[in-house]
């Protein structure tokens, strides 16, 4: 999938991910000697990664916990002459879900916000991977919602998310957690995961107004640009609205 000469939503928003992506599965596919990878996603939702993913030769299963949501993903699926499988569950359940040891890459994105036990769940998806397996994480940021928070003047909630322990800014906050670069890389080690380099995603792209990406030829592919260049910046990455890493089962 090319994240070059698209609309700002989504591809502006992903093109970091799918960059990152496209290059595991590029190595993945070296090291198992099969350009048809088995790829499990977990919490995938409609489709946005899968039906891509489908469509590049991939076997692709999508587990997800809303009947509605993979109704959708089978009508994307088919519109696309793909095949995804589709199965109602949460990350807790993968273990019962799918046989151990079967998917080379594990997709786990937006989903450790919501769940529960984020260790269960990265052991569960530690268990479906083969030995050289990897798991796509990518979570929210709570630097990232003390920012937004600030900007929209509800100063007192924005140095809450600084200071909770779970990066919330209050009851009324809609994501139960969120993680730092710190304490995603904790969560990977601890559940037997080597960990990958840490890239921060939309740094710009949710601080951007739409009107002046829209409406100016080319500045969508500027804005691509100017995301991958912060995606990896020192102090750039710790600001983005979402971090994205790569655990690896060695």
């Amino acid at each position: 999938m090319r994240a070059e000469g698209v609309t700002r939503t989504p591809a502006v928003r992903t093109a970091v991910v799918w960059d990152a992506l496209l290059a595991q599965l590029t190595e993945l596919a070296a090291a198992t000697g099969r350009d048809r990878l088995d790829i499990v996603d977990a919490g995938g939702g409609t489709g946005g990664f899968a039906v891509p993913l489908a469509e590049r030769g991939h076997t692709v299963t999508v587990v997800d916990p809303s009947p509605d949501s993979l109704a959708a993903l089978e009508r994307r699926a088919k519109e696309k002459g793909v095949s995804v499988r589709a199965l109602q569950g949460d990350a807790a359940d993968l273990a019962e879900l799918l046989d151990g040891d079967s998917a080379d890459l594990v997709l786990c994105h937006s989903v450790l916000e919501y769940v529960e036990d984020p260790i269960s769940a990265m052991t569960a998806v530690a268990g479906l991977l083969r030995r050289g397996g990897a798991v796509s994480v990518l979570a929210a940021n709570p630097v990232a919602s003390a920012i937004h928070r600030a900007l929209a003047g509800h100063f007192d909630e924005a140095r809450t998310a600084l200071t909770d322990p779970r990066g919330t800014w209050g009851d009324r906050d809609p994501t139960p957690r969120r993680y730092t670069a710190e304490t995603l890389a904790e969560l990977l080690g601890a559940t037997g995961f080597a960990v990958g380099a840490v890239h921060g995603v939309r740094v710009f792209a949710d601080l951007v107004p739409s009107r002046l990406v829209d409406g100016e030829p080319g500045a969508a592919e500027a804005l691509v640009a100017l995301e991958k260049a912060a995606a990896a910046h020192p102090v750039l990455r710790d600001v983005a609205t979402q971090l994205h890493v790569f655990g690896h089962r060695d």
